[in-house]
């Protein structure tokens, strides 16, 4: 089975989203402060290739971003963030 473009681009987007996870869970687990930072350097050297590569993916139609939420969506939301309730 061939891989054609698309596939590629959007394997490559999960495979550094799948990094960036990794990323969020060792960068706070780590004592030493210079492997935090090199971890922090290559999380946001990760970021960029992320943006870049979804920008490419959005250029080619590969990715159809959901549509915007509402004002009205993102007041409900923030409102379950700020409740007392939590």
């Amino acid at each position: 089975m061939q891989m054609n473009e698309k596939t590629m681009v959007a394997d490559t987007l999960a495979g550094i989203n799948g990094e960036l996870v990794r990323f969020a869970e060792m960068i706070p687990q780590t004592e030493n402060k210079e492997l935090k930072n090199v971890l922090k350097q290559f999380r946001s050297a990760c970021e960029q290739s992320q943006e870049e590569l979804f920008q490419i993916a959005r250029e080619k139609s590969y990715y159809v971003p959901a549509a915007k939420a509402t004002e009205e969506e993102v007041q409900h939301v923030r409102s379950l963030f700020t409740s007392s309730d939590l």
